[in-house]
C-alpha cells in the first residue's frame, strides 16, 4: 500500500486542530496582556517615577530560614516563571503523547527547524562578539521564541493565518522551550547544594508516584510542588527546571471514565494564570530598561547587545527558514500547494520575537550591570524589529490566509464541525482522542 501523507502545512486532523485553536487562544489574549505590561514597564522605568520602579523591582521579602528572601524581579523570575514551564512542560508532553512530535515522521520538520532556529542564533551571536572582543555569555539569549508575544502580534495586526501554520509555530515554540529549559538547567546552574537537590529529586518521584496511582486532589500536589520548587532552587538549579519537571510527570492520557485527563486539567486551570499574571509581571519587572539615546546606541556598538540583535533578527529567520526548507527536500515532504515557501518565511521572521525566555536567560547570562540592561533592551529592539518585518511579510499574504481561514471554519449547515472536514474526512480525522481533551 502506498505511503499517503498529509502535505506539509496541510489540513490538520479535526480534533488535532481543536486542540491547536484552544491552546493558542489562551495564548493570544495572554500575549496582549503581555505587550501591555511590556510596554507599562518601559514607560514606567524612562518615566519621572523610575525611581519608584526601581524600589519596588528590588524590594525583599520572603522567609530567610528557607532561603527565600527575594527581591520582587527575582520572585517574578524564578517563582512566577515557574508556572510558565509548568505550562510548557505539559504541552510537550502532549506533543510529544498525541501531537506533532509522537512520530519521526510528523517531528522531522518541526524539529529539525527548531534546532536550526537555535543553533544559527547562537552562532551568530559567537561569531559578533569573537569579532568584537566581547563576552560569549549570551550565546543562548537569541535561542527562544516567545509565542505568545508572537500571536499577540498576529491579533494585532489581525491576521487570519490557517491553523497549520499556527500548528507550525507553536511546535517549533514548544521544541524552543524545550531546548531552553535544557540550556538553563546544564549551563545556569552553580553553588549545587546536593542535599536539597536529593530532596527535590526525592519529591518528583513521589510525584510521579502520586501519578500512577492515580491520586487524585490538589491539597497533594500543591505542597508537594512548591516543596519541589523551594528544594530545586535551594538546590542551585533554576527553579523554573521544577516547573517543567512536574509538567512533563503529569499524566496525558485519560483513564476509562475521566472526561479529561489530570495534564488537561492543570493545563485548563492554571494555563490562564501562567499567561495573564505569571508572565506579564516577569515582563514588568524585567522590561523596564534605559532606552535613552546612548542605550540604544549600546544596542548596535556593544558586541553583547549587538549579538542578541543579529541572532534574534537574522538567526532565526535563516536557521529556521533553511531548517525546514532542507528537511522538507531531504524527507521529500511536499509543501500545502495552496502555501509558499513565502508564507514559512514570513513565521521563520516571526519566531525572531524571542522576549520571556530571552530576558530571563539575558539576566542568568549577565547578573547585574551595564551589559544587562543593554542585553535586555537589544531583545526589546530584536523582537520589535522580527515584529515589524514579520508583519509586512504577513500582510502581503493576508488575503489568501483569509481564504483559507474561512474555507476551514465554514460550517453552513451548523452542525458544529467545519464544511471541509465533512467533505474530506480522513481516518485521523474520526480517531477517539486519548489525550483527555474534549472533543
Amino acid at each position: 500500500m502506498a505511503d499517503i501523507r498529509s502535505p506539509f502545512l496541510g489540513l490538520l486532523p479535526l480534533p488535532e486542530r481543536q486542540a491547536i485553536t484552544r491552546a493558542l487562544r489562551t495564548e493570544t489574549v495572554g500575549g496582549l496582556v503581555l505587550l501591555g505590561a511590556a510596554v507599562l514597564a518601559l514607560i514606567w522605568a524612562n518615566s519621572p517615577w523610575s525611581a519608584a520602579y526601581a524600589s519596588v523591582r528590588d524590594f525583599h521579602f520572603g522567609i530567610p530560614a528557607l532561603g527565600l528572601d527575594l527581591s520582587v524581579g527575582h520572585w517574578t523570575a524564578d517563582g512566577l516563571l515557574a508556572v510558565f514551564f509548568l505550562v510548557a512542560g505539559i504541552e510537550l508532553k502532549r506533543e510529544l503523547v498525541v501531537g506533532e512530535l509522537r512520530t519521526p515522521a510528523t517531528a522531522a520538520l518541526p524539529v529539525i527547524a527548531a534546532l536550526c532556529g537555535m543553533a544559527v542564533p547562537a552562532a551568530l551571536y559567537l561569531a559578533t562578539t569573537t569579532a568584537g572582543g566581547g563576552s560569549s555569555a549570551g550565546w543562548a539569549v537569541p535561542m527562544a521564541t516567545d509565542i505568545a508575544f508572537a500571536l499577540a502580534v498576529l491579533a494585532v495586526l489581525s491576521t487570519h493565518l490557517p491553523a497549520a501554520l499556527r500548528a507550525f509555530l507553536l511546535t517549533l515554540a514548544v521544541v524552543d522551550d524545550l531546548g531552553a529549559i535544557l540550556i538553563i538547567a546544564v549551563f545556569f546552574t552553580s553553588d549545587l547544594n546536593l542535599w536539597a537537590l536529593a530532596g527535590a529529586i526525592a519529591g518528583l518521584v513521589l510525584f510521579y508516584l502520586l501519578q500512577r496511582l492515580r491520586v487524585r486532589g490538589w491539597w497533594w500536589y500543591v505542597p508537594l510542588g512548591l516543596a519541589i520548587w523551594a528544594l530545586m532552587y535551594n538546590g542551585g538549579v533554576h527553579a523554573t527546571v521544577a516547573g517543567v519537571a512536574m509538567g512533563l510527570i503529569l499524566r496525558t492520557t485519560r483513564d476509562k471514565g475521566e472526561e479529561v485527563s489530570p495534564a488537561a486539567r492543570v493545563s485548563h486551570l492554571v494555563h490562564p494564570l501562567s499567561a495573564g499574571i505569571a508572565v506579564p509581571l516577569f515582563a514588568l519587572f524585567a522590561a523596564g530598561v534605559n532606552i535613552s539615546g546612548p542605550a540604544l546606541g549600546a544596542v548596535f556598538t556593544s558586541p553583547e547587545p549587538l549579538g542578541v540583535v543579529i541572532g534574534l533578527v537574522v538567526g532565526k529567520t535563516v536557521g529556521i527558514f533553511a531548517g525546514t526548507y532542507l528537511a522538507a527536500r531531504f524527507t521529500r515532504a511536499q509543501l500545502n500547494p495552496d502555501l509558499a515557501w513565502a508564507d514559512v518565511l514570513g513565521l521563520s521572521v516571526l519566531a525572531g520575537i524571542g522576549f520571556t525566555v530571552a530576558l530571563l536567560i539575558g539576566e542568568l547570562a549577565f547578573p547585574g550591570g551595564q551589559t544587562s540592561e543593554h542585553v535586555k533592551a537589544a531583545v526589546l529592539v530584536a523582537s520589535l524589529t522580527a515584529a515589524v518585518l514579520a508583519a509586512v511579510l504577513l500582510r502581503r499574504r493576508n488575503t489568501l490566509y483569509r481564504r483559507l481561514y474561512e474555507a476551514e471554519t465554514l460550517d453552513a449547515d451548523h452542525d458544529g464541525i467545519p464544511d471541509i472536514y465533512q467533505h474530506t474526512p480522513t481516518a485521523e480525522d474520526t480517531t477517539a482522542r486519548t489525550d483527555g481533551r474534549p472533543t
